[in-house]
């Protein structure tokens, strides 16, 4: 598989090295990227990892704004002026740096989470709460998703001119 999944739980070591989850290396070694690229995430408190698919989707999403415009550079900025990439040791660790772990808030535990081109790394309170964010708007969603799928397949077995018997 060529996507990030599930989600684990890991800590930093004395050395503040955090093993990324075999799962996940997998992945970037099909990926064929040289290290582990991270930003802070635009809109969480967690930090956007991942490869050249990464960093694919971001090249092709700011070569949609003009070359020039505030947008793109504050994009630019955003998701390359504030990146790393982190290496890789031969074990599967990479060291975090202090300025993404104040991002997400990490101090001696991460959970990586799977987002299927990418993964966050993400500090476990903020994470459980993230999730229970989610999943309520995703209940709340379905709802409504629910209710404009169910309409029109209702009104098709209704029989022309009646209500049904």
């Amino acid at each position: 598989m060529n996507r990030f999944v599930s989600n684990f739980t890991n800590r930093l070591d004395s050395k503040g090295r955090v093993s990324i989850p075999a799962p996940f290396r997998a992945v970037l070694a099909r990926d064929g990227f040289e290290g582990l690229y991270v930003h802070p995430s635009l809109d969480a408190t967690a930090l956007d990892a991942g490869g050249n698919v990464l960093l694919n989707e971001i090249d092709a999403f700011l070569s949609t704004l003009s070359p020039y415009s505030d947008e793109r550079d504050q994009l630019s900025t955003a998701l390359f002026g504030t990146s790393e990439i982190l290496k890789v040791d031969p074990e599967g660790r990479v060291i975090l740096t202090e300025s993404v772990k104040v991002h997400a808030g990490v101090t001696d535990t991460v959970v990586f989470v799977g987002l299927g081109n990418k993964f966050q790394i993400w500090e476990p309170e903020r994470f459980r709460a993230h999730l229970e964010e989610a999943r309520a708007k995703v209940r709340d969603l379905k709802k409504v998703l629910g209710a404009r799928i169910l309409e029109p397949r209702m009104m098709q077995d209704i029989p022309p001119g009646g209500r049904g018997q």
